[in-house]
């Protein structure tokens, strides 16, 4: 299984070592994502930095929708903006090698070459439903979200 981790606060007032943590995760601004293997070592950086991102475990079936509609080359190219013939003979291969690789928790999205370890995200559309200050167990969206699949189909 892969979790995937939203940042929900930007960048005033975070302590250097949650930077630290952040920058680890490429999680630099708000509103960026990224999928991560579910094992002890991201579980205890996901703890630590509870009170600005939010994550939850995901399916391969939402791995292959976020990565063909989120997914970067470089910064200012989508994967899904490159032409259909292009992206039919020769990255649809790879695509699929990646998202079997992400699925068994065998590399990080910084691992895999040609596309950025991060996905930038837009707000949801038609805002928040819950406090964005507060973590899940108190009726807000922060730490371990199992309504976050949701939240984030609105911010595609």
């Amino acid at each position: 299984m892969v979790y995937l981790v939203v940042r929900m606060k930007g960048t005033v007032n975070i302590p250097k070592w949650a930077k630290t943590t952040l920058d680890n995760l490429h999680l630099q601004k708000k509103f960026r994502a990224t999928l991560i293997p579910e094992n002890e070592q991201t579980l205890g950086m996901l703890q630590k930095i509870k009170e600005i991102v939010a994550w939850t475990s995901v399916e391969e079936s939402f791995i292959r929708e976020f990565i063909e509609k989120k997914g970067r080359f470089s910064s200012s190219k989508l994967l899904s903006s490159e032409g259909e013939s292009e992206l039919d003979t020769n990255s649809t291969p790879d695509l699929e090698n990646m998202i079997a690789n992400i699925a068994k928790n065998d590399s990080f999205l910084s691992k895999i070459s040609g596309l950025k370890p991060w996905f930038a995200l837009n707000p949801p559309r038609g805002g928040f439903k819950k406090k964005t200050k507060l973590l899940y167990s108190q009726n807000g969206i922060l730490g371990e979200n199992h309504d976050l699949l949701e939240l984030v189909k609105r911010m595609m």
